[in-house]
């Protein structure tokens, strides 16, 4: 990792994908299987993956199941989150985290110069860099009262 962190260096690029078509009984076993909250909707364009909405557990709790609707009936694209949030690549961590909080979302797709789907980065993942940087930090305060301990020696 570079000294500016991206966007790019930090997300998960195994992602879980769907389809618009994709029946939602399948995105939700899909969701299951691969322990993930959320299914980044793809349409292949070009041999390419362009990122076309997100599925989330949460959309198929409120949507579906709280309004008793059978969810065999119901394909990814009847339920997706169109209003769309994507990072660049080269965003930087402080951008991300701007965007994450300027428009309430914890999952953000994370796309390259034509859009094409590159990765998907969370809320937690974020947490982890800033941890590990917190860390890094008191390794520092920790270092400078060793030092000073030494000279007082």
């Amino acid at each position: 990792m570079g000294e500016r962190l991206t966007t790019g260096e930090i997300c998960t690029r195994s992602v879980t994908i769907a389809f618009k078509q994709t029946p939602l009984n399948g995105a939700a076993r899909l969701m299951r299987e691969n322990h993930v909250g959320c299914l980044v909707v793809v349409d292949e364009v070009g041999g390419k993956r362009i990122v076309v909405g997100v599925l989330t557990d949460r959309d198929i709790v409120t949507a579906v199941v709280a309004a008793d609707l059978d969810p065999s009936t119901l394909q990814v694209e009847d339920v997706m989150s169109t209003d769309l949030v994507t990072a660049r690549e080269d965003d930087s961590l402080i951008d991300l985290m701007h965007t994450m909080r300027r428009k309430g979302v914890r999952r953000i797709p994370v796309v390259g110069e034509q859009d094409e789907l590159i990765g998907v980065v969370t809320l937690d993942d974020v947490l982890d860099i800033l941890a590990q940087e917190l860390g890094l930090l008191v390794a520092a305060i920790d270092s400078e009262g060793q030092r000073e301990r030494q000279i007082r020696k």
